[in-house]
């Protein structure tokens, strides 16, 4: 997998405002954390969005998000959104709102 410029700058665009987001280099792409939990990744094939388990059936039925697939498994709370489904922007915000409302419920490390 490669990395892919155009998704990472939508999404820091998006996390602008975001504080306690690093960022550093993941699955083959480039990845957000925020205050240490994984947050959403850009590369190549599309951005991972991470909603927590149970809060991801709403993406799943739209169009150009499927689950997230690792080494053949299902990974549960995750999506995988087309680059053209993220360069919508009300379902770009959507998700990034739900993304930050799951990991911010999350215990501090």
């Amino acid at each position: 997998m490669a990395r892919d410029a155009g998704l990472e700058e939508l999404l820091r665009e998006r996390l602008d405002s975001v504080a306690g987001l690093t960022e550093r280099s993941m699955f083959g792409g480039w990845a957000w954390l925020l205050d240490g939990h994984l947050l959403c990744g850009a590369r190549d094939d599309g951005v991972l969005v991470r909603l927590g388990k149970g809060n991801d059936q709403w993406a799943l039925d739209t169009d150009g998000i499927a689950p997230m697939i690792s080494r053949g498994r299902t990974m549960a709370g995750w999506v995988r959104v087309a680059p053209e489904t993220f360069g919508d922007d009300a379902i770009a915000a959507q998700l990034i709102d739900a993304a930050l409302t799951f990991v911010r419920s999350l215990l501090a490390k």
